[in-house]
């Protein structure tokens, strides 16, 4: 099990090339290797440009410590590296052998946010936010002494694409920042066992139905000293103010407005020094809901125009030109597929390059499209699932991709669709070992109409004349893919070792889950779990059909959204899944947080049928198989509420179920806690289902 959990990523991980980057603006690529930074233009042959023992005599010069292997780096430029070493973020020019930046930070901070326009840094301490730059003087932006008001950090739970809450103008003069007041909203306790009496530690937990946070953003001119703040009212104080983006000339800040409702979004432009509300460009509704997940992508050689993405207007997500007025210059992709990132431009910005799901929901491919002709080139043309690093230039990428049974292969190629150089294939670690055979395929799902991925594992040894015990592995909501096309189908060796263990593990992405579209996805809408159930038991028709799968041995495990997932597939079809394991597992929507749980099932008062309905407390008394719950007994993310109320029901009702809580747990168990979770996981399935 070891094995398993913790080789996945390392004597099993498929080998890679440490650092591989592209030289600034530089037409060449760099990587590490033994001890050396490696330099190649594409089609040559790599060359030493920096031994880590001419590296350390150059930072021993400017007073930093010799390093025993070359830290994580970027480049600046051609000669300038930036890396953390010693509680400092270095800017160093190797050529110069001198340290152009040394900028020591608060060993307290977090959320660190460096800006390279003015070698600042802001970062939090506790709830306040504070600036730093190279001459070591610490500057409070904020000083709220009440901990409900919190500065600087990610706010609405990191929903609607927010991942942080520091955002610094393109020149370095402004920074603008979310503030919350969580005054209003509920807390929870979490308690700590590590203390000699155990600590109450409180969370603030808004939950659907209830008070939540009030948002407003902050712009601090480092000049002036001084706080404006964006006047965003459009919803009063129940809105959310997501994807924050600075335009390119330092003037205007833009904001997607949400209201609380999330099925009206408007996007908005408002003068950074005095917060001014300037105009709405354009809005979008949706009678379910309207997700604003990107931030705008100026361009530079024209800074007057934006690309904008949204699966709202055509059901996939695509990209559209506007400009600053708010004015729509044309789509820029279309098709029943969506883009996944927009990868950067070439320095002419005629082309943009992007990576979708055009070939594929479960491929990843890159392109190039003209953004005058709108035509497009596929970059990529081996199958699979690619990651791909374009130079600055727009003349070549760094292709890192894998397969089903491709474990790694890295390519050099060029945009025209040439292939260039071959720089790793990756042997297959595990050809040794003797494990289940993977394949992927496609169901209908319970519409009829539309096809479903899924991943199967058959056992080690496998024999066709045998009946095996099924496992369904399921997550099963919005913001997840589990079966693509990488190395092993995207699958943990955790199913290898159930099929080596005489399993048969199936995964299948139904409706509701990630990157097929807006329709394929809001099937769930006020009725989370019903449509997804629907589609799994399509799964488990398929599987019934299989002479090699025994029916009456057919069991369930997810975490999270699976583990919800688990309970409503056991609970709703005792007769078909016989044990099920159910990981962090929402009970009751009415307990989750507004953010994610009233976008999806609006609030209790408004849908007091379809809470009812997916809600797992009245369907307690319907187990029948063996159930085991595990549970973080810290898990800030589904609160341990849920399962508790469960157990309570269970109890109350005279029904067995096995418990299982990880102490110093939140919502995932991690480290070398998880052998143990995913050891107790199979021996509930050996014990019982076998």
């Amino acid at each position: 099990m070891e094995d398993a959990i913790l080789g996945q990523w390392r004597q099993f991980y498929p080998e890679n090339i440490s650092q591989l980057s592209w030289r600034a603006d530089a037409s060449e690529y760099t990587y590490v290797k033994e001890n050396k930074i490696m330099l190649v233009k594409p089609g040559g042959e790599p060359s030493v440009l920096l031994s880590l023992e001419d590296f350390n005599k150059g930072i021993e010069a400017q007073s930093l410590k010799a390093l025993k292997r070359f830290p994580r780096f970027s480049w600046l430029s051609e000669n300038v590296m930036e890396f953390n070493a010693g509680g400092a973020l270095i800017h160093y020019d190797f050529v110069a052998q001198k340290a152009l930046l040394q900028l020591k930070v608060n060993a307290k901070a977090e959320n660190k946010d460096f800006c390279e326009a003015s070698n600042t840094v802001a970062y939090t301490i506790e709830n306040n936010l504070y600036i730093a730059g190279a001459n070591g003087e610490e500057i409070a932006v904020t000083a709220d002494t009440d901990k409900n008001m919190v500065n600087g950090q990610a706010v609405s739970r990191s929903e609607y694409g927010i991942s942080g809450g520091i955002f610094w103008s393109p020149n370095g003069k402004q920074l603008a920042f979310y503030r919350k007041d969580e005054s209003k909203v509920t807390s929870f306790p979490l308690v700590d066992i590590n203390t000699r009496v155990g600590d109450l530690r409180e969370i603030k937990y808004p939950m659907a139905g209830m008070d939540s946070e009030e948002v407003s953003l902050g712009v601090y001119n480092l000049d002036t000293k001084k706080t404006s703040w964006i006047q965003a009212d459009d919803f009063g104080n129940d809105q959310y103010l997501t994807n924050i983006s600075w335009g390119a000339e330092n003037k205007y800040i833009y904001i997607q407005v949400l209201n609380r409702e999330s099925n009206h979004a408007k996007m908005n432009k408002y003068e950074a020094s005095t917060g001014k509300f300037v105009a709405t460009l354009f809005e979008e509704k949706d009678e379910r809901w309207v997700e604003p997940s990107h931030k705008l992508v100026f361009l530079k050689k024209k800074p007057n125009l934006f690309i904008y993405q949204t699966n709202n207007r055509h059901g996939y997500n695509h990209a559209y030109l506007y400009n600053t007025e708010g004015k729509l210059i044309k789509q820029l992709t279309s098709g029943d597929w969506e883009i996944t990132e927009i990868l950067g431009f070439d320095k002419d910005e005629k082309y943009m390059f992007y990576v979708s799901t055009e070939v594929s929901p479960i491929d990843r491919h890159a392109y190039k499209l003209n953004l005058k002709t709108g035509k497009r080139y596929r970059l990529t043309k081996d199958e699979g699932y690619h990651d791909v690093q374009v130079s600055a230039d727009g003349k070549y990428i760094l292709d890192n991709y894998s397969s089903l049974n491709v474990p790694r292969i890295v390519n050099v190629a060029d945009t025209r669709g040439k292939f260039v150089k071959q720089l790793l294939k990756a042997e297959n670690k595990l050809k040794d070992y003797n494990l289940g055979e993977i394949s992927l395929g496609t169901i209908k799902s319970a519409d009829g109409v539309t096809d479903l991925h899924y991943r199967m594992v058959k056992p080690a040894d496998f024999d066709p004349n045998k009946k095996y015990p099924a496992v369904v592995y399921v997550y099963g909501g919005p913001h997840a893919q589990l079966v693509t096309n990488r190395y092993m189908g995207g699958s943990r060796l955790w199913e290898q070792y159930m099929a080596q263990n005489g399993y048969l593990l199936y995964i299948l992405d139904n409706r509701g889950s990630a990157n097929r579209g807006k329709e394929f996805e809001a099937v769930i809408h006020r009725q989370c779990g019903q449509p997804e159930m629907a589609d799994q038991m399509k799964g488990v028709e398929f599987l019934k059909t299989l002479p090699y799968v025994d029916a009456d041995k057919i069991g369930v495990h997810g975490w999270s959204y699976g583990g919800f997932m688990t309970i409503s597939l056991i609970t709703n079809y005792p007769d078909v899944f016989k044990v099920a394991v159910a990981g962090g597992p929402v009970i009751d929507w009415k307990w989750y947080e507004v953010m994610y749980g009233e976008r999806y099932m609006d609030t209790p008062g408004e849908n007091p049928e379809g809470y009812a309905k997916t809600s797992l407390i009245a369907k307690a008394k319907d187990l029948k198989g063996k159930l085991l719950i595990c549970q973080g007994a810290i898990d800030p993310t589904v609160l341990w509420q849920h399962s508790l109320n469960f157990i309570r029901e269970c109890v109350k009702h005279n029904v067995q179920v096995d418990y299982f809580p990880y102490p110093r747990a939140e919502h995932n168990v991690r480290g070398r806690d998880r052998i143990h979770l995913k050891q107790k996981v199979s021996n509930y399935f050996d014990d019982y289902l076998k």
